[in-house]
């Protein structure tokens, strides 16, 4: 288990052990969750949405409408 404390300013360091296993360095940033019963989520925020260009092949049957997108509705 990892433990941190918080300073007087409110600021924390991430032990090194989870900065690793998480792939985190200086100037990443951390997206913090709070749950209804009180549970905290810090999610590494390590991509970006361009990142993601050209890994998803077109499709062989060509454009799709947006209602056909939003077929659950």
């Amino acid at each position: 288990m990892h433990e941190s404390t918080i300073t007087a300013k409110g600021q924390t360091t991430v032990p090194v052990g989870i900065r690793e296993r998480v792939g985190v360095g200086p100037g990443s940033r951390l997206v913090w969750h709070v749950l209804p019963n009180g549970t905290l989520i810090v999610r590494a925020k390590t991509g970006k949405l361009l990142d993601l260009a050209g890994t998803v092949k077109p499709s062989k049957r060509g454009k799709v409408s947006v209602d056909d997108m939003n077929a659950w509705r």
